[in-house]
């Protein structure tokens, strides 16, 4: 399928209500629950009983962790949680009035596009009235597949419109020319979350349970039990072909590894099966002057594989993954046996969450600026982005200074380092432009077209840059998304609406508890661009080797001190942390800490009648207090799996005292003695910036 683009003020009060849609009734509006309270920092999650020395997670988090289990229809519970709830609660309004009003709505104005594709998440008597039939024109497709160009012709298709199969392509930024857009092809073509699921011991029951998922799906499809079973076989055997010729994802973490530059020739030369020209020409993609293979050992065994399998599987692997891609858009019985997998068996989730909200996920993953042009002309007042800019800009100040006084780092890298700092840039809020949808057809009664042709839009808007210059103004996130992200090919720091909130950013809090959360999370996505995959990246955004090898080296010893001691953290009984695949987000968490925190101390210096003591606890203690609260974290055994498999981010729990064990004022706030659980040794702490 096609690879999107990769890579915290209190909000105003909206009143949340509740849509519902029959097909042969008006629509009508019943009230629902009011928005979630504020997830705000509090001493009263703390559990004072336990001495900060001993436990410092659940002195800080306690008695949040008794008191806040994971909901039914979540697999985890924590702060970023409680605030992407309170989002969604706030966005349901504003998804039920657009709802209410689109047919007196202007054709293709934001409201109207939003209106209408949520009414058609929201029609369910229509949706069971279909059951399968919105995939019938897509299966008759793949049943007239007769040759190895049809296939190829059938996948370009389904790609373009959202559906996975055999592999992924993209279309961003040239990480060696990163001014200009590539097509780039990586690995994919499976349905589990990794591929370890298929091939580690540790997974044999739940890659079971998965064939039992995809036979019962087939069935559902109308195929008889046996077929079914045996068509189950052969999309296991597919995947797991697929996976034995994927690299782990501690390999996916090497940018340069991941770089292969071929011309088209060259791409079809080396994999002649693979029909690069049929594939191409009917994605309507003009033939590339060349592409970026991220894995080409995978595809030379991809080439293999359609070789050597027959057409017939190939067929029975694509109506798999047309039948997988479109489940959460049909009707409930193929929904339901979805979730009964992907979330109950996988995630450990017993209960969906409720309609509306699985409706707002729909549309924040396709016309997802649209609803964030709404979100933010209701709920993020504009004074909002001055007060975070100068949040930013103290953190600059800070990082820039701690850059020059490294000892770790020749003359000559600090010199570059500077350089690509003092091209750094941010983004805060929304963008200056939101996208246009008007050309994307909504209708109010065809849930899944309405997904396709937002996929095909958004496929062929990104197809029509290949070879042209990178916009530097576009956006990763939607505005409403509860996160941020640091872009090594524009060397940005972005940081949406929905995030600029409690218990991030807070402006009737102290500034100790604002730097321990949004500073801290400001200075991660700053020290992002100094990682172990950021640093490789220069100031223009292009992958380039610009340390010296005197520099690499003393990096990575000190990012080995990291990686040792978080492979050291069990998340579950014989489960550790993976510190190899988790070092960049390590890294961050650590430099962001000592950002912050310095940016603290001349806050305080700035202002000494700030130097006071609230509910009992110094500047200080309040600091690493409000960043352990950040990474409150319950989650289900299941989803604890599933995480530590494939997240590039340590457990909260982890993440809330892991970085402060390498940062000497922690120790000093809390009175830390060598002996304690949570003191680590100074020759075992890394110092980086």
């Amino acid at each position: 399928m096609i690879k999107k683009l990769n890579f915290f003020v209190a909000a105003g009060i909206c009143v949340a209500s509740g849509l519902i849609v029959r097909a042969d009734q008006p629509l009508t509006i019943v009230p629902t629950a009011t928005p979630p309270k504020v997830p705000a920092f509090s001493v009263d999650y703390m559990d004072r009983a336990i001495d900060p020395s001993v436990d410092f997670y659940h002195f800080a988090d306690g008695n949040w962790l008794k008191n806040n289990p994971v909901p039914a229809d979540k697999a985890r519970w924590a702060s970023f949680s409680e605030l992407a709830e309170r989002n969604w609660y706030l966005i349901h309004e504003i998804l039920d009035s657009a709802a209410a009003d689109a047919k007196s709505l202007p054709a293709n104005s934001p409201r109207r596009e939003v209106g209408d594709f949520y009414a058609s998440v929201m029609d369910t008597n229509r949706i069971e009235k279909l059951g399968a039939k919105p995939l019938a024109a897509d299966l008759k497709k793949i049943d007239r597949i007769q040759s190895t160009k049809d296939l190829f012709a059938v996948l370009a298709d389904f790609h373009q419109r959202g559906i996975g199969g055999m592999f992924s392509i993209g279309f961003g930024p040239d990480s060696k020319n990163s001014s200009i857009y590539a097509v780039q092809l990586e690995q994919g073509g499976l349905s589990l979350p990794d591929r370890d699921y298929y091939l580690k011991d540790s997974f044999a029951a739940k890659l079971k349970l998965y064939r039992e998922h995809v036979k019962t799906m087939f069935v559902l499809l109308g195929e008889k039990n046996d077929v079914a079973e045996t068509n189950a076989d052969t999309v296991i055997a597919v995947e797991t072909a697929l996976a034995q010729a994927s690299r782990s994802r501690v390999d996916l973490r090497d940018p340069n590894k991941n770089y292969n530059k071929f011309t088209t020739d060259e791409l079809t030369a080396k994999t002649p099966a693979i029909l690069w020209n049929v594939f191409f020409a009917d994605l309507q993609l003009a033939p590339p002057a060349y592409e970026i293979v991220g894995q080409p050992e995978f595809f030379d065994a991809l080439n293999q594989m359609v070789q050597t399998r027959p057409l017939s599987d190939w067929k029975i692997y694509l109506r798999w993954h047309l039948l997988h891609g479109s489940a959460p858009y049909l009707s409930s019985a193929f929904e339901d046996e979805n979730f009964n997998f992907y979330g109950k068996t996988l995630s450990g989730q017993p209960e969906q969450e409720p309609r509306w909200k699985r409706a707002a996920h729909i549309l924040d993953g396709n016309i997802g600026e649209a609803l964030g042009q709404l979100y933010v002309e209701k709920c993020f007042p504009p004074e909002a982005k001055a007060r975070m800019q100068a949040l930013v800009e103290n953190l600059k100040s800070v990082f820039h200074d701690r850059i020059e006084r490294v000892t770790w780092m020749t003359d000559e890298t600090k010199a570059k380092a500077l350089a690509k700092f003092a091209t750094f840039t941010q983004k805060i809020g929304y963008p200056d432009k939101f996208r246009d949808y008007s050309s994307v057809v909504i209708k109010r009664d065809d849930l899944l077209g309405n997904v396709r042709r937002a996929s095909m839009f958004e496929t062929q808007r990104e197809i029509a840059r290949v070879g042209k210059t990178v916009d530097r103004t576009e956006w990763g996130m939607t505005p409403e998304t509860v996160n941020a992200y640091y872009n090594p090919e524009i060397n940005e720091i972005v940081f949406p609406a929905g995030i600029l909130q409690p218990p991030f950013f807070d402006v009737t809090m102290d500034d100790a508890v604002n730097y321990g959360a949004i500073g801290v999370v400001i200075g991660h996505e700053m020290t992002h661009g100094f990682d172990d995959q950021g640093r490789k990246y220069d100031g223009a955004g292009n992958l380039n080797e610009w340390w010296t090898a005197a520099d690499s080296a003393a990096f990575d010893a000190r990012a080995q001190k990291v990686i040792d001691e978080y492979n050291g953290f069990e998340a579950l009984p014989g489960l550790h942390v993976n510190g190899k695949l988790t070092i960049g987000e390590n890294l961050a968490d650590l430099g962001g800490v000592n950002i912050s925190y310095e940016a603290l101390q001349r806050a305080l210096a700035k202002d000494p009648s700030q130097r006071k003591n609230i509910d009992g606890f110094t500047p200080e203690q309040r600091f690493f207090i409000s960043f352990a609260q950040v990474w409150r974290t319950n989650v289900r055994d299941a989803e604890a799996q599933r995480l530590i498999t494939v997240d590039p981010h340590s457990p909260g729990q982890f993440r809330a005292y892991g970085p402060l064990l390498n940062f000497q004022p922690f120790y000093d706030a809390f009175n830390i003695k060598p002996g304690s659980p949570m003191w680590l040794p100074p020759e075992k702490r890394a110092i980086i910036w």
